[in-house]
């Protein structure tokens, strides 16, 4: 995929950012964590104390990768299915967690019946949908009344002065860190570009009380880098 690719592109070939995904699998964690500078681990425990998911509860675990965020879940006992539309990915993640139960699916037309969860949770997943207000009514579909929606997604710095500093990183600073731990820099490219265009915090809210969901809400993480989003059905 060409760093010129957009979510226009996506919408008439999502096969082309799957295939993005694919080529980046083996360092996929690695390379997060790097151009994070370490956050990631931060931005998941706090998704994962969002969702208030027990032991006892069923978890949908969207966009999940190689499993890193459904390891979190398992490891304390509670039942999560990890579901991503990358194939590459999946097989990384069930060479290194077997016993997990993923699932290649498409969050637009998502592999299970309706009020299947308890909770649903996506993670720097939703902005690679063509469709975010389809992904979204499909997630409120398989999520049982009363359950809950937990969505964590790059968003929109606060501060303008840092928000400035941060798309000055986006632009320069991540894809040479990428080069350093990955083969596929465009891929880095096409991340950057599809953080700049997201919708803010607000306009992400709204958008999630058109497709359905109650109790929309959000906080922000890292100065507003990243947002939380919290919903029920």
């Amino acid at each position: 995929m060409s760093t010129s690719s957009t979510r226009a592109d996506l919408a008439k070939d999502p096969r082309q950012v799957a295939g993005m995904f694919d080529g980046v699998a083996q360092r996929y964690d690695l390379t997060n964590t790097v151009i994070s500078l370490g956050q990631d681990r931060i931005w998941r425990a706090a998704t994962r104390a969002a969702t208030g998911a027990r032991r006892g509860q069923r978890v949908l675990d969207l966009a999940a990768g190689t499993g890193v965020s459904s390891e979190d879940y398992a490891n304390r006992g509670i039942d999560v299915v990890p579901c991503d539309f990358s194939t590459g990915m999946l097989g990384v993640g069930k060479a290194r967690r077997p016993d997990l139960p993923y699932v290649a699916g498409d969050a637009m037309a998502l592999p299970f019946a309706d009020d299947s969860f308890d909770v649903v949770t996506i993670s720097f997943g939703l902005r690679n949908v063509a469709d975010t207000a389809l992904a979204l009514r499909e997630m409120r579909r398989v999520t049982r009344a009363g359950g809950r929606l937990v969505i964590c997604e790059f968003s929109r710095p606060t501060f303008a002065p840092f928000r400035v500093a941060y798309e000055t990183y986006l632009g320069k600073v991540l894809p040479q860190m990428a080069s350093m731990v990955s083969s596929n820099t465009p891929a880095y490219g096409y991340l950057a570009e599809s953080i700049t265009a997201w919708p803010a915090q607000e306009e992400l809210g709204a958008i999630m009380l058109e497709a359905g969901w109650s109790d929309v809400a959000y906080r922000n993480l890292s100065g507003g880098i990243v947002a939380l989003h919290r919903a029920r059905k």
